[in-house]
């Protein structure tokens, strides 16, 4: 997989060289707020896979769905939020992009629904999606592929 994309004013450009761990759909409140949507997707990628250039992102801690801090990462010219890293993430060095920050949005589909708890009552999942209403267990979701990847990641870190 390979995919592109960069902040609104294209400060700050990335390529994806490997293919997501996962694809969430997040609908927790912080989400909405951080968006200003119902939710956002993020693709859930190990940092060696995002080769970034341009401008160095800014950033700021903010609380996740879980209740525990988050590092956000924007443009400092245009105030795109273009990924994030959450430290209660089990997959080692890993970074959640903004899907919607994609030259081609339409590339990735969410793989899971999560903290559907808080999401819009106007917002419907499509017919068969998997949801959880708050976080779930990824060795009840994640593919086997994306599963072994994370532990080797854990591993390398040790």
């Amino acid at each position: 997989m390979n995919l592109e994309g960069g902040c609104s004013c294209g400060a700050i450009r990335y390529q994806l060289t490997n293919s997501p761990l996962i694809v969430h759909a997040c609908h927790c409140r912080d989400c909405q707020r951080v968006t200003g949507s119902g939710f956002v997707i993020n693709i859930w990628i190990e940092k060696k896979f995002v080769d970034a250039s341009g401008a160095t992102p800014k950033s700021v801690v903010l609380k996740g769905g879980t209740g525990k801090d988050h590092e956000a990462f924007f443009c400092d010219k245009c105030g795109t939020y273009v990924w994030s890293r959450y430290a209660v993430a089990p997959s080692g060095e890993a970074l959640f992009v903004r899907a919607g920050t994609l030259d081609n949005p339409a590339a990735v589909t969410p793989d899971v629904h999560i903290f559907t708890r808080s999401k819009l009552p106007w917002v419907r999942l499509p017919e068969g999606a998997t949801a959880f209403e708050t976080a779930y267990k990824i060795d009840d979701v994640w593919p086997a592929a994306s599963k072994e990847r994370a532990r080797r990641n854990i591993a390398a870190q040790s």
